[in-house]
This record gives C-alpha cells, structure tokens and sequence, in this order.
C-alpha cells in the first residue's frame, strides 16, 4: 500500500509540473479538496467527456443529452430525500483533530482482509506456476477462508446498523475492529453523528427561510424534473434515456485523495426510463455495458470489479458500484442503480403535476421506473492518469516519465517539431502543422534537442511526435515518432492524416 500512496504523490506531482492539475487558489495557500484543471488537464477532461457522450447519446438513438440549471427550485430537493436523508455518519479522531466518513473507515478494514486474500493468491501461483488452481484455492485454502469469513461477517454486522441509521451501532462496530486513526494511530474516537452533505445559499438580496436554495448535490434531479418535457418534444419511447454532464456538490469530509472526492465535481449521468417490471432486466444490462466502456480504455481488466451496496439508498431496488484500482485501493469509480419510480413519483407529489408516460403498446399509463448509470468525471481522470503515468528505464541507464494514456484521450495528439531552428525548417514544420490541425490537437516545440523535446511529449501523452529535418525539405517525408515504442520510421507528409488518424480516433473505442 505504502508503494500505491507514493504513486499517488508521484502523480500528483507529474499533474503539477505539467500542466494537468493545479491547487485552485495557490496563490492564497489553496482551499481545502478544490481543484483547477490546468491546459493539459482541460483538454483531457474534454476528451473523457466526449468518449462518454459520443457513447451515451450518439451511439444510442433512443438517448438525448440535456444540460440543466444548477439552482433549482428548493422543493426539488424535498421531494427527493435530500433535505431529510443526504447525510453521511461522521467520526472524529480527538487526537489527531481528523474528522472521516464512518461507513468508509469500516470498508478499508475489509479491504485489508481482501488485499491478505491477494497476497495469499500471489504467493499460490508463485509456487505452483501453471498448475495453480485459484478457484480450488479460494475455496478451500484455511488462511483464505478465515479472511473471508471476517469480511462476511464485518459486512452484515454494517448492514445493519447502516440500514438501521444505528450511529452507536456503527460507532460500537468501529470499537470492537479495533480501527484507529491512519492519522493518528488512536482509537480515540467521537461519537459517531449524522452530518448533510448539501450546500445552502441565499437567492435574491434579502437573507431568510424563503429565499434558501442549494447547490445541487447530484445532476440526476434535473433531468427528472424534465423527463416529460424532454419525452414530449423529442417523441420518446419508453425506453429511452437522458444523459447530462455538469457540476454538482457536496459539503464532503475530504481524506487527503487529491481529486477523488472534492466539494465542486462533475458528474456524468444517464437515467434511463422503463416499464415498470423491466428495470432488473436493463440493471444487469447496463451494468455490462458500463464496464465494457470502461476496459475498451485499455487500463487493465483486473482493475476493475463490482461491488454490490451493502446500504441501498432510499431510491433504489439495486445498487452496484464499478470500483477501480486507484492509488488508494479499490473505490468506486461508477454507480448503477435501479431507482424505481421514486423520484418521478415524488416529484409528482410535491409538484401535483402529473409524470406519467402513457404506452401505446399497452394502451396505459403509468410512472415509468428508472435505471441510472453515474460516473464522477473527477474520478474517471484520476483513473485514467494515474494508470497511464509510468517511470520506465531505458537501454541507455536513464529513465522517461511518460503518460501511456488512451490515444483517443490524450491532450495533444501530436508534436510538429523542426530539427533546427533554420534553414527553412520551421517554415516547413508550420506547413505541417496547418495541414494537421484541422483533424488534430497539435503541438508545435522547436526549443531544446529533440531528446529533450521527445521526453516532454512523453511526460504529457503525446502519442506522436513528427520531426521535420532537412530530407523533408528535399522529399516531402518526415520522421514520426510513437510514444509507446519509441520507435522511428519515415513517411510522406501526405499520409500522415491517415497514420495518426487510425490510431488516435475515438471510433476503435466506441466500437469496442
């Protein structure tokens, strides 16, 4: 684990000096879990976005985008449970003044009875090689099974006291785990309490009950507050579903994870609409095919897995989370949920207007139920750079940091660099340029040696780097450079659109 956290530094670093990621308001000595997203940063996180939308809506036609207000009239959030039940059980650590989400501190204690199972595993088939049989070993290894009981058991005893909203029941499971503070190292802890997670403001100049409204905790209210609109203009059928990507935020309780949890984030969600009776059916859909969006990034399979809800939230018939292997261990990375016709039935009931979809098909009406899939944009780029950033040796004993990130994601898809800055090669090198930068985001670099220049490109994922010397100026053939390989060949200016172009386009993606 110790490894895993200075991987993190290292990353957030990298995501420093480069360009990606800066503390928002340095200058002032930061505010706590906020974040800027610097030139490199902006432009990956367009890139995430797109992958996502050109997924969600443009390879789905019975899915439509929308983009919603972040204020929103405050009954909204009455009706969906936020005012009276947005809340998180909150410990502090009296000695090292640290304050931690409950539920989280009681799931990285079974996380540590999982990663015991792991090394367990790893020791197996390091000592038998082919002939290791992880299922037969899951099953019946002594260690193993002990560790899992653990877990079974830690896990009911939680899903009691959660469903429960027993806080001395949580924190007595905290005292009786023998969990101390990672800060501290004391088991000096406070009562466990209920904190809400939403932030409140003023709306208009005079101050008072009348005029407070909130920050949306979540995207998802919008689109439910339109749903009709959006099924009546745009001749829907059930089922359809409407995605939205935008900020949302949360008064969070922040445990030192860079970008991973902070009070303004972006999410992107999609809330998928369908008969009543059907919504197991699209749950289990959706799930599949969320995590094959997610490994056709290429970040590794076995850094991914579901992790069903322990506690289901107050709208939900099912829940499961896709976690992924961060620096910080397994978390979530995405929710599915089946949330029934909660909302939409609330949202009836507080508005008194009606939110049915009357079915052809059946000759009825009724209020449709709900299948969301959530993804923290935030996260997804925590994801995806901390799995990219890699120290690699060279043949040569030195070392390059470089950013293996998806080609379809990285900021700049190539780099048009002069060999020397005369002799007409820069000249030569805008013509390229110009002739790129239609179908590319480009970058142009003419100071330093090129193993210099090649080495910053890497830092940033640049998955080409083109090199214009003084055959080019006799043939019209440049140098092209892959990030990954390292490896160098020679071709016509005139072929270049279509090299770059098979492998940075988002197209290979979408259709795996």
């Amino acid at each position: 684990m110790q490894q895993k956290e200075d991987n993190l530094k290292d990353v957030i670093s990298h995501a420093k000096e480069y360009g990606f990621v800066f503390p928002s308001s340095e200058i002032y000595d930061g505010l706590s879990a906020t974040y800027d997203y610097g030139q490199l940063g902006a432009e990956l996180k367009n890139n995430i976005k797109s992958y996502w939308w050109k997924s969600m809506v443009q390879m789905h036609e019975n899915i439509v985008g929308i983009d919603a207000a972040i204020f929103m009239h405050p009954t909204t959030w009455k009706a969906s449970g936020h005012v009276d039940a947005f809340n998180d059980p909150l410990i502090d650590n009296k000695d090292s003044k640290k304050r931690y989400r409950a539920d989280v501190l009681i799931e990285e204690h079974m996380e540590k009875y999982n990663q015991k199972i792991e090394k367990d595993v790893a020791k197996g088939k390091k000592r038998f090689g082919d002939d290791f049989d992880e299922v037969q070993f899951l099953a019946t290894n002594p260690n193993v099974l002990r560790n899992k009981a653990k877990i079974d058991d830690i896990r009911e005893r939680m899903r009691v006291v959660m469903e429960a909203d027993d806080m001395e029941g949580i924190y007595t499971l905290i005292m009786d785990l023998g969990i101390v503070c990672p800060i501290s190292g004391t088991k000096n802890w406070t009562e466990v309490r209920q904190f809400n997670l939403m932030f409140s403001t003023e709306l208009g100049s005079v101050a008072g009950d009348a005029s407070k409204i909130y920050l949306r905790p979540e995207t998802a209210q919008g689109i439910f507050v339109n749903y009709l609109n959006v099924q009546k203009t745009g001749r829907m059928k059930i089922p359809f579903g409407i995605a939205q990507i935008g900020k949302a935020f949360r008064n969070e309780i922040v445990a030192r994870q860079f970008i991973f949890r902070m009070r303004e984030f972006e999410q992107m969600e999609m809330q998928f609409f369908v008969r009543p009776g059907e919504e197991m059916k699209w749950y289990e859909y959706w799930k599949e095919a969320r995590m094959k969006w997610h490994q056709a990034l290429g970040l590794g399979e076995e850094n991914y897995r579901f992790h069903d809800h322990i506690k289901l939230a107050h709208y939900a018939n099912a829940a499961a989370d896709i976690e992924f292997n961060f620096p910080m261990g397994f978390k979530e990375l995405e929710g599915i949920h089946s949330r029934t016709d909660f909302d939409l039935k609330q949202h009836e009931a507080h508005s008194t207007k009606k939110l049915q979809y009357f079915d052809p098909e059946l000759n009825e009406s009724y209020v449709p139920y709900v299948v969301e899939t959530s993804i923290g944009l935030d996260r997804m780029f925590l994801a995806v750079l901390s799995t990219s950033y890699k120290m690699e040796d060279l043949e040569d004993g030195k070392q390059r940091a470089v950013l293996s990130l998806p080609p379809a994601l990285a900021p700049y898809k190539v780099a048009v660099m002069p060999l020397l800055r005369r002799d007409g090669l820069p000249e030569k090198a805008r013509e390229v340029l110009d002739l790129l930068k239609y179908d590319f985001n480009c970058s142009y670099d003419e100071k330093d040696a090129a193993g210099k220049r090649y080495r910053r490109q890497d830092a940033i994922g640049t998955p080409y780097c083109i090199m214009i010397d003084h055959q080019t100026l006799e043939d019209n053939t440049v140098t092209i450079r892959d990030r990954d390989t390292m490896g160098q060949e020679r071709v016509a200016i005139d072929e270049l659109n279509t090299i770059i172009g098979k492998k940075v386009s988002m197209k290979a993606l979408l259709k795996g």
